[in-house]
């Protein structure tokens, strides 16, 4: 699995997806082509996924929220007969790098986030409409969603059918959101988990497993009805019109990405990658309606969606890139413009969807397995929203004092009301109450701060960065710290990065992501899983797979 992974996609191309519009109600239906998996080595059968499948599924679930703000309800359903979905594709499994199984599940969990936070972000209310077998992953999927309706019959199922038959974990997404979401009794789970052909029809429904249960042949005008309900009784306002999410402008060079207002370079013998993001070099839209006039053009949408699919790019296709460098350049009065601008009117649905989406972009930053740091130098323009980049990373240096022929601005961060809760991280707190957990009351005095540039030594005492340096030593010490971070185990970083970015309270969304980094990370090791006798490695074959029964 070598070529190149792109996370950007033609609506027209589509090969798993297909949507039909129906006023406030969507329809979503699942429709994998079996000969259309991302690699060569495997069939997609019965409406199994590989990542592919996942970031077809993130589009639609984007252009939903920006394209058609008119919808309300998005009922998710299957195309194909007698099957739901199978969940990921095993064979795609067995022949994946550990990096590109471990990844995988990532996205897969942060697409899953994404439409589960429709709901409270923009007001689409996701129905899971489950017909058939529904496994595995296709079982995480509905899981997803706020509402699941299973069809009554001897076909129809649920199940978290892994460790029985494959010896790994249930995505732990799926273990995560039985649990924690539909609040499923731990025995009861217990058993759901370890039987092979799931559990069907009203028992299911007691179990909490789905929410309702219908005959197969009242299934589609129930969903129908259910969708319809849902949508009459909606708070979200009426919205006639959306915006076109533009194809990206990206050129990829043999050590370099380029985008419009994002660079990245890659120092493949340093082992990093710097991303510089570019600020806006116009004035913000005068009001809303110049702000959707100008669409996907606007700068903070187009900033939001380029560093998005540039951290994809760097986590999926740069995994020996084991320390990504953030820097900016540009005007900070600008990017403190444009985000108030979106703060003024957080009402709208155009500048809601904004802020949402860099909530989004900031939480993919936070879960990123590489040492992060940002560079406050001279001209930068850490202000509002990028400044959440220097409270996401693991380290910060920042230019003190000029330096010698160096006549760019000097070097400052900049606070906006954002950054007191508006882009809040997976455990529910803003970055600024996650940096300074032992130290609450700094809060109050950091607000006292807000549309101040604050120099190297102010920001350096209020902690809102690690270290300022001047001309005198800051090339040295930048210099020690990217061999210092090089010359550690990327394994041992991994572990510790995840577990100091997120501190404070537990949340379902860090459990599912702190179990995946921790627990399937070391599973799709284990011979168990993924040896040549492995249960991945036998499944299909009849024979079943061989275990070391030592525990742990």
């Amino acid at each position: 699995m070598s070529k190149r992974i792109d996370f950007q996609v033609d609506p027209a191309g589509m090969k798993h997806w297909t949507v039909e519009h129906d006023g406030p109600v969507a329809y979503l239906y699942m429709d994998v082509d079996e000969d259309a998996g991302l690699f060569e080595g495997y069939q997609l059968k019965l409406n199994s996924y590989d990542l592919g499948v996942d970031i077809e599924l993130a589009d639609v679930v984007q252009r939903m929220r920006f394209e058609h703000p008119e919808v309300k309800v998005v009922v998710l359903t299957s195309a194909k007969d007698k099957v739901f979905c199978a969940g990921a594709n095993i064979r795609m499994l067995g022949s994946a790098s550990h990096a590109h199984k471990v990844n995988f599940c990532k996205f897969t969990n942060e697409t899953r986030n994404t439409l589960e936070a429709a709901l409270e972000d923009s007001g689409q209310n996701y129905i899971c409409a489950v017909r058939g077998a529904c496994a595995g992953g296709g079982y995480e999927l509905a899981l997803a969603c706020n509402h699941i309706m299973l069809t009554d019959d001897s076909t129809s199922s649920v199940a978290l059918p892994e460790v029985p038959l494959l010896a790994v974990l249930p995505g732990t997404g799926g273990l995560t959101r039985v649990t924690d979401k539909r609040k499923v009794r731990r025995d009861l789970a217990d058993v759901f988990c370890s039987v092979e052909e799931g559990v069907k029809g009203k028992r299911a429904q007691e179990w909490r497993l789905v929410d309702e249960v219908i005959p197969n042949s009242q299934f589609d005008a129930g969903v129908r009805a259910r969708a319809e309900a849902f949508a009459a009784t909606s708070r979200k306002p009426d919205v006639t019109q959306g915006i076109e999410l533009k194809p990206l402008q990206r050129q990829f060079l043999a050590d370099a990405v380029i985008y419009s207002t994002i660079d990245v370079a890659l120092d493949r013998p340093g082992r990093r990658a710097v991303i510089t993001i570019k600020g806006p070099e116009t004035d913000a839209p005068a009001d809303v309606a110049a702000l959707t006039a100008e669409g996907s053009e606007t700068w903070m949408l187009r900033c939001a969606r380029e560093l998005d699919d540039a951290i994809l790019h760097l986590r999926t296709n740069e995994d020996a890139l084991g320390l990504i460098e953030f820097q900016t350049a540009g005007d900070p009065a600008r990017v403190v413009a444009h985000e108030a601008l979106l703060l003024a009117h957080a009402d709208h649905w155009l500048a809601n969807e904004v802020l949402c989406l860099w909530k989004r972009v900031l939480k993919r930053v936070d879960m990123t397995s590489r040492s992060l740091v940002a560079m406050v130098e001279h001209g930068s323009c850490y202000a509002g929203v990028l400044a959440e980049l220097l409270w996401s990373v693991d380290r910060s240096y920042m230019m003190l004092e000029p330096f010698e022929e160096d006549d760019r601005p000097l070097a400052s961060v900049q606070l906006t009301d954002a950054n007191f809760g508006q882009y809040r991280m997976g455990n529910g707190l803003s970055r600024l109450e996650t940096r300074f957990l032992g130290a609450p009351d700094d809060i109050a005095g950091l607000r006292a701060q807000i549309g101040t540039p604050l120099d190297a030594a102010k920001a350096e005492t209020l902690g809102l960065v690690t270290y300022a340096y001047d001309d005198i030593d800051w090339e040295d010490e930048i210099r020690l710290f990217r061999e210092e971070r090089a010359s550690f185990s990327p394994d041992a970083m991994t572990g510790m990065e995840a577990n100091l970015r997120f501190a404070g309270p537990e949340t379902m969304e860090t459990r599912i992501f702190g179990r995946l980094t921790a627990w399937q990370n070391w599973i799709f090791q284990r011979p168990n899983a993924v040896g040549p006798e492995g249960a991945l490695q036998r499944y299909g074959t009849g024979v079943r797979g061989v275990f070391d029964m030592q525990r742990v």
